[in-house]
């Protein structure tokens, strides 16, 4: 049975080149925009995530709170990770996830998650993807494969651990991380 954790999640996303300055916002944080995102609940959780704006000193921001429940939001967006290959993620985690085993099945959790998605077959489950979590319970730079699927990788750039209630910008070169893990030298990515 999935074990589904209170959690709050805020998060800002953008792909950035450092040498052109180049810069591509994944999401503009407005209630059009949130209102058309896809939705995933996943399977076994009782309710959808609540999903709110706010807006700080960094700018614009989503928040996530789920109780004993998951979902996630999704965006088709084609990226060009020869212009921009980094993705630039400011997060916050309010209250973490401890104690589970994130790498099992049953404790494949994260209090946050964003996949970074490449389209390489005709069916959802041909794809790869990057996921780019903050962990409650492993160290920052660990990876290993989803226990659901091989074609996705989990990477931890944040941990509660060190940065629990706290901003936390993270920098990841996704087309370098597609390369190493996925043996795919890849122009863009379809989604995030």
């Amino acid at each position: 049975m999935l074990k589904i954790f209170n959690y709050i999640l805020i998060i800002f996303l953008s792909f950035f080149n450092v040498a052109l300055a180049e810069k591509v916002d994944v999401f503009e944080f407005t209630e059009n925009e949130l209102s058309t995102l896809k939705v995933k609940k996943v399977r076994g959780a009782y309710a959808k995530t609540q999903y709110s704006l706010g807006n700080n000193e960094n700018g614009k921001f989503i928040r996530a709170e789920a109780n004993k429940s998951a979902s996630g939001l999704g965006k088709e967006i084609t990226i060009n990770l020869n212009e921009t290959p980094f993705l630039n993620i400011t997060w916050k985690i309010e209250k973490d996830l401890p104690g589970i085993d994130e790498k099992s099945k049953k404790g494949h959790d994260y209090a946050a998650r964003v996949f970074v998605v490449k389209k390489t077959g005709v069916t959802a489950l041909s794809n790869r993807a990057m996921n780019y979590v903050f962990s409650s319970n492993n160290n920052i730079n660990t990876y290993n494969p989803s226990p659901f699927t091989k074609k996705s990788i989990d990477y931890v750039l944040s941990t509660t651990k060190e940065n629990l209630n706290e901003w936390v910008t993270v920098k990841v070169n996704v087309r370098d991380h597609f390369k190493k893990f996925h043996n795919l030298d890849l122009d863009e990515i379809n989604g995030v």
